[in-house]
């Protein structure tokens, strides 16, 4: 697999991070019309209220809220190649940090199908290409010597910052369609 080396493998989270996130789109509105009942019964009330106000939205404004992560996503891709350019630490800590969260997002979906005993949106991209990418991409950043646990250390708290934005990317995708 020499072919697929850091720089590759770092180039392709935006295009696998899209792919996963198509699979949301094109599910989410239909699955939670079709199981919000399962969410009360599965989930204390307050938190399935969250859940369900967090998600009421058309595929057309998931579509724009996902496509405001993506441009994070992107960003954070970007700095990342900047570091073989100019070897920027920092931008490694954020690429690191961003990474993370989507690595954990992927159980999350899994957690979800397996609560909810059905396939939910982005389960199988999670299961296929999220979790078997981000094991092939950490292992090759830490073989590399480019990622090390002190980075992992650091950036997972900042991985925290990332709820505001997804918040604010779903507000975004509610008013501007």
């Amino acid at each position: 697999m020499e072919w697929l080396n850091v720089q590759t493998l770092i180039w392709l989270f935006p295009i696998l991070f899209i792919i996963h996130d198509f699979e949301e789109i094109i599910m989410v509105e239909k699955w939670l019309h079709h199981n919000r009942h399962k969410l009360y019964e599965r989930l204390p009330q307050k938190i399935a209220d969250k859940v369900v106000k967090q998600f009421s939205m058309s595929t057309a404004q998931f579509a724009v809220a996902v496509l405001f992560i993506f441009l994070f996503v992107s960003l954070s891709t970007i700095l990342a190649n900047y570091y073989f350019l100019n070897g920027v630490t920092f931008t490694i800590y954020f690429f690191t940090a961003v990474t993370l969260v989507f690595f954990i997002h992927a159980f999350t979906h899994i957690g979800q199908s397996l609560l909810f005993r059905s396939v939910t949106p982005g389960a199988i991209t999670s299961a296929i290409i999220i979790i078997p990418y981000s094991i092939i991409l950490f292992k090759s950043l830490f073989t590399s010597g480019i990622l090390t646990w002190h980075i992992v250390l650091i950036s997972l708290p900042f991985g925290i910052l990332f709820f505001p934005i997804v918040f604010t990317a779903h507000w975004i995708g509610k008013r501007v369609i």
